[in-house]
């Protein structure tokens, strides 16, 4: 039996909110952006208005208001989109329970149990772009195919507030011409070596040897040539599928360059009570860590290791990664942006070797104090506690707290 597959794609996702959210911004080319005095001076999003100026994603303000003189900028407002996602995804779910989520703003949906009882995938797609519209205020694109990898070509044919049907019998015609780059899979650097063996369609690539492809890009090179063949067989994950967390990270670009290891040290520290935070909630421990470093010259620096004994302690990971920083980084540029990451994780019933120069109960009582800030911090924010040093000197941006308002037809 074949599959009836939706891809769901909000349009323009972020500055389709922000124009929700304020009417006034829709007759003007927009443009959501981070902070320019903060350093995350880059356009996140844009609409439509600001595409049609040249404007496009991840490229500095400066830029974009080159091309587009009459751009409105406005800052990223992340819990209002998460309210969005949440609202569309709970629609979703009215038409079956294999909802996998691909981003913040596009789905999966395998209708293929719903069809006998609402119609086809295209008269189930169009309702949901209908409710979509009127309950969110947004609109959508959608993609109706058999498999996974077509319904997403699909949905980004068609833009916006459309729906494309690739069916099974006519998926030839439709895809193959199109240029391999649309592709899922097909990164600028795949599409640049495929363009050298003169591969430039997707039919191009369904009609090449597999052997060339295992031979020149390994199993992903395999997954191509399947995929431009209509042979992907891959699941909608169901709406309870838990992915497991295999790591847990926290990094940021600093409002001002670093200068010394004494402002590292003050920055290793802020991220790692974030990734504490992230380890109790998901009940892992770590039992190694990964620091990424990148100058002001945007060369980018990276090192792992592992420690002696898992954890779950903010200070305790924090040290290890100053550590592995202070022994490895040798200070020819100042620093722009710093990353720790908690790899290798267990579960919480690891239980560790310790050698007989451990202080074991040391150990366990800084740990049981950490586990005490974490349950006050839960209770009454996340800056009701933190380390006297963080209080003076710190130059990453300051957590602001965004007020949220609920549109019409999103519930809290």
């Amino acid at each position: 039996m074949d599959r009836t597959i939706l891809h769901c794609d909000m349009n323009n996702f972020y500055a389709s909110v922000e124009c929700f959210l304020d009417p006034k911004l829709k007759p003007f080319p927009i443009a959501v952006c981070g902070s320019a005095e903060e350093r995350h001076g880059i356009v996140l999003a844009k609409n439509y208005k600001a595409k049609g100026c040249g404007v496009t994603t991840g490229e500095a303000i400066w830029e974009a208001k080159q091309k587009c003189p009459d751009l409105v900028v406005v800052p990223p407002h992340y819990e209002e989109y998460m309210k969005f996602a949440k609202a569309a995804r709970k629609i979703y779910k009215e038409y079956t329970d294999q909802v996998e989520a691909f981003g913040m703003d596009e789905c999966w949906l395998d209708v293929t149990g719903s069809v006998r009882l609402k119609g086809s995938g295209e008269k189930i797609a169009n309702e949901i772009r209908e409710r979509i519209k009127f309950e969110l205020g947004i609109t959508v694109s959608a993609g109706v195919s058999f498999n996974k990898v077509f319904s997403k070509l699909g949905s980004d044919m068609k833009k916006p507030d459309a729906v494309t049907c690739i069916p099974k019998e006519h998926f030839k015609e439709i895809v193959w011409d199109l240029p391999a780059s649309e592709m899922i899979g097909v990164g600028r650097a795949t599409e640049r070596k495929l363009s050298y063996y003169g591969i430039r369609t997707i039919g191009d690539i369904a009609n090449w040897p597999v052997d060339f492809f295992k031979h020149k890009l390994g199993k992903c090179g395999v997954d191509l040539w399947r995929f431009a063949n209509g042979l992907d067989h891959s699941i909608v994950a169901s709406v309870d599928t838990q992915v497991p967390v295999k790591s847990v990270g926290h990094g940021i670009t600093t409002m001002q360059d670093l200068e010394n290891s004494a402002e590292v040290w003050k920055v290793m520290l802020a991220l790692c009570q974030d990734i504490g935070h992230k380890l109790y909630t998901y009940k892992k421990k770590a039992t190694g860590i990964a620091i990424y470093i990148r100058d002001n010259k945007l060369s980018v620096k990276q090192w792992q290791c592992g420690i002696e004994f898992s954890t779950q302690s903010p200070s305790y990971i924090a040290r290890e990664a100053f550590e592995l920083f202070r022994q490895r980084y040798e200070w020819q540029n100042p620093i722009r942006s710093v990353t720790v990451r908690a790899i290798n994780l267990v579960d919480m019933s690891y239980t560790d070797q310790f050698n007989i120069f451990c202080d074991s109960e040391a150990l366990e009582k800084r740990e049981k104090l950490e586990r005490i800030v974490e349950d006050i911090r839960r209770r009454f924010g996340k800056d009701i506690i933190c380390n006297g040093c963080l209080l003076d000197g710190l130059k990453i941006p300051l957590d602001c707290e965004t007020k949220v308002i609920m549109p019409t037809g999103v519930p809290k």
